[in-house]
């Protein structure tokens, strides 16, 4: 965590719990649909991998196709176990003669860790980029014209990157127009304050749920080593290549796509409690009893009330109906659309 870039938003009103930033003393989590915000992502990590081998070694540990990536794409990436199971979710991206991974920053020790495990001889270095970088999240209506005017240009397509005057400008998929900035502390502070002049500062949690509604989950410590990728939809939004090689797990996860069938996928879902869901929680269903149907990916306050989620659930549960969160009498879950089609 950069202490420069802690300061500054403490300065300007941050709350932070651990490595989030909860709120900038409103009560409110902010409507994105509605009104500009900008959201500090200081609880993402930022990971880089250089090296004349970086490509190489990134395409033997990840399901999507590492050479697709240049300087104007973005890619999510699944790192999986030999078993074929999420380790960790990535965002990545050129940057510097080098390939930026970003996810959970509750993660990255590990991560780093085990990704050095198989460097072997190949020439990679992998670094922690956290003190060096910083980056923010900026959403809402009418962003992309402000956006735009502050940086001269933005990317005209979701997971387009740009890269201008030493930041660099990612498009997200969703909805509502949303993009992140990355960079180094002292450029990325001088453009944070210009958007506060139309942006609301929000908490982590409002860029969680923007994530939601968009249908793009994460992998944090209690879902770790817990789904296949196409579990949670990771085929349904560009991010495992069937056609690339090998790599760590890609067995299952070839297994499980030309099976044709998967029996577990991911929902989005509300449910009216004032508990709030924690990644891992069980899911259980009318249809299988006292045994569990799914469990919860991700979490975050509804802009209504309760709470929006995203959750892996048997299918068939889904299908038959009355899904509840830990416990089979627990609170209701409402199945609610996701911005592209889940097969049954």
């Amino acid at each position: 965590m950069n202490q420069q870039w802690v300061n500054f938003l403490s300065d300007q009103g941050a709350v932070f719990e651990g490595d989030r930033v909860v709120d900038f003393g409103q009560s409110a989590h902010g409507r994105a649909d509605r009104a500009d915000i900008i959201v500090d992502l200081t609880h993402l990590a930022l990971v880089r991998v250089g090296g004349a081998d970086r490509v190489t070694f990134l395409n033997g540990q990840v399901t999507n196709d590492v050479r697709r990536l240049d300087a104007t794409h973005s890619q999510l990436a699944a790192w999986c176990s030999p078993k074929g199971r999420m380790l960790a979710l990535f965002r990545m991206l050129e940057w510097n003669q080098s390939c930026l991974l970003q996810f959970p920053a509750v993660l990255r020790d590990d991560v780093i860790k085990r990704l050095r495990m198989y460097v072997l001889r190949a020439k990679v270095e992998i670094e922690n980029m956290d003190d060096t970088l910083v980056n923010f999240g900026i959403a809402g209506p009418g962003i992309p014209a402000r956006l735009g005017d502050a940086m001269g240009a933005i990317p005209a397509d979701a997971n387009g990157v740009l890269t201008s005057n030493e930041l660099t400008c990612v498009r997200l998929p969703g909805s509502i127009p949303r993009f992140e900035i990355i960079g180094s502390p002292h450029v990325v502070r001088a453009l944070w304050m210009k958007m506060t002049d139309y942006a609301e500062p929000a908490g982590a949690q409002v860029w969680d749920r923007l994530d939601i509604d968009a249908g793009i989950p994460t992998v944090m410590p209690q879902t770790s080593d817990a789904f296949v990728p196409q579990m949670a939809n990771l085929d349904l939004i560009d991010a495992i290549s069937f056609d690339k090689g090998c790599y760590t797990g890609q067995e299952i996860v070839a297994r499980v796509h030309y099976r044709g069938r998967i029996k577990q996928r991911m929902y989005r879902a509300h449910v009216a409690d004032a508990v709030p869901p924690q990644p891992g929680d069980p899911v259980f269903a009318r249809n299988l009893a006292e045994q569990s149907a799914g469990a919860v990916v991700m979490a975050a306050p509804s802009s209504e009330s309760g709470y929006e989620l995203l959750a892996v659930i048997q299918t068939e549960s889904v299908v038959s109906g009355e899904l509840h969160l830990r416990r089979l009498d627990g609170p209701t879950l409402t199945i609610k659309p996701l911005p592209y089609p889940v097969p049954h």
